[in-house]
Order: C-alpha cells, then structure tokens, then sequence
C-alpha cells in the first residue's frame, strides 16, 4: 500500500532515480523496488522523475512516485536538484539514495539502525555483490532474502571500493551540493569527500551488507555498445563532473570511511591518512599546488 498522510513516519525513506522501465532494465528494476518494499520496518520508498514507465512502476509497487527534476543537455539527472528533492520528499530522518538495479535485504535496513544509534551525522555506504539476473526474482518463496544473498555470495563478485550505488545519509546533507551529473565518473567519490569535510561519520558496512547489484549493459549511455561503461568514466560528462569536482584530494572511495561496521560493532578505519599519502605520491605535483587550490576553493573563487 501506498503510504497514507495517517500512516506513522517511517524510520527511514529510500529515493531512487530510475531509468525508462524497457525490457531488461525493467525486469531488474523492479526487482529491486520490489525488494524494497519488502524490508521491515518497510521503508518510505520514492521514485524521482519522469522516464518512461516510471509512474507505472510506483502503481504496481505501491510507492510514490514524485516527477520532475533538473536534467543536463543530455538528459542525465544532476546531484543537487535531485537529492535535495529527495530529501524534501522524504518523510524520514535518515533518506538513502540507492541505484534502481540494486536488491536489498534485511540486513540494510538492521545496519542502518545500528549507524543511526551511534552516530547523530553520517553517512553510510558499502560495496556491491554483482550477479546475472534475467529473470523476475521470486519473492513468494519465504527464504527469497537468504536465496538472494547466498547466489550473490557463490557469484563472488564483490566489486571494488570505487563503486558506490547507495548513500544513506542523515537530513540536511543534500544542501549545497554541487550540480554533477549521476551516474557519470567521480560524482560519488565527492559525495564521500563532502560528507567528511562536514564532519560527518562515514560509515563502511560492506561487511554486514549484502548489496545486490544486477548486472545490465550500458546501451543507455548514448548508443554505448552493449557491456561498455566508457561513458560512465570518460566523455564530457565526467569531464566536467572533474572540473566542478577539483583534484584528486575530493575524490574518495569507500576505504575512505571514518569506521568500518561489522558484526561485532563499529570500529575506527585508519585507511584515510595512508590513501592520502599513496595519492599525493602519485600526484607529486600537487604538493605545490594543492594549498593555494584548497584555499582558493574555500574563498569561492
């Protein structure tokens, strides 16, 4: 059911910004919706703009469908005006952005709860399980969530931390952020470096996360062939992501967080200040440069 203005709030609102429901993109995108819809406590769940079959999408799912948002030349939504309307939308205190082709299980919903009791600001993100899905997952079956974690982990293909496809976040943290365009190179990296520079925590649970991602080919990207993400990385799109972006010091990775959650419990990452100095290494440069640059950003020039 789709919620209603009585319903009680719920603890956590998941938005995500889909791509036109066609063939096998919607076959996967509504697999995982319908995972969404499923998690307990259910989450508030929200589908941003206008491609095609979208609205569709929300009436079968019984989750909101809110149009409109600030595209590029090309079509490709941009960070600021999207995430500040999901965050406007949401009737949660804490609002995860998750891509449209990724499953997810109940143990999302218990690490965002665990982050939540710990940290009053954060941000937490986790790497992804990729497996091959054609088919429409079945979620009649009572063990659908252990299936699904078990064929992620059998696949075993957990992806590097340079890919990032949720963002759980606390309020206010989409103000301000800059108008990159999604999905291309290098946005997700600034939102990492974002919420650092504010202070906030930033919170791995790629151990206690299982974040399915269905594999798909990239023919959306312009006429990109099937199986290319050269797009994604390259072009003009991620090259001006880049240049709002800065250097190399605001693009972090997941290894960047300020703690690891486990099973266990959270614990303090000591990553940042090695990653740090490996990357000045590569960038030798920069040593000279980098100050006047940081100091020239902070003055808005």
């Amino acid at each position: 059911m789709i919620q209603s203005p009585t319903s009680p709030s719920p603890a956590l609102s998941i938005f995500a910004i889909p791509k036109p429901f066609r063939g096998h993109i919607d076959i996967i995108q509504r697999n995982a919706i319908n995972s969404w819809t499923r998690l307990e406590p259910r989450p508030e769940i929200l589908l941003l703009g206008e491609e095609a079959g979208t609205a569709a999408a929300a009436r079968d799912l019984g989750v909101r469908h809110e149009p409109g948002g600030a595209r590029n030349e090309l079509g490709t939504p941009l960070l600021d005006d999207f995430f500040a309307r999901g965050e406007r939308a949401a009737a949660a205190p804490v609002i995860a952005y998750v891509n449209a082709d990724i499953m997810l299980t109940g143990d999302f919903v218990s690490a965002v709860a665990r982050v939540r009791a710990t940290f009053r600001h954060f941000l937490m993100i986790g790497r992804r399980w990729d497996v091959d899905l054609s088919a429409p997952w079945d979620f009649s079956a009572h063990d659908w969530q252990q299936a699904l974690v078990e064929r992620a982990h059998n696949d075993n293909v957990l992806r590097p931390p340079t890919f990032i496809d949720y963002f759980v976040f606390t309020r206010g943290f989409a103000a301000g952020l800059l108008p990159l365009a999604i999905g291309r190179g290098f946005w997700d990296n600034y939102l990492v470096w974002r919420a650092r520079s504010q202070g906030a925590a930033v919170v791995d649970a790629t151990r206690v996360v299982t974040a399915v991602h269905q594999n798909h080919d990239y023919t959306h990207l312009y006429g990109q062939p099937a199986g290319s993400t050269g797009s994604t990385w390259s072009g003009e799109e991620s090259a001006r992501n880049r240049r709002m972006i800065g250097g190399w010091w605001h693009r972090y990775t997941i290894e960047d967080a300020t703690h690891r959650l486990t099973a266990q419990g959270l614990e303090r990452s000591r990553l940042h200040g090695w990653l740090m100095a490996q990357r000045l290494w590569s960038h030798p440069l920069t040593a000279f440069t980098l100050p006047w640059n940081v100091l020239r950003r902070a003055l808005g020039s």
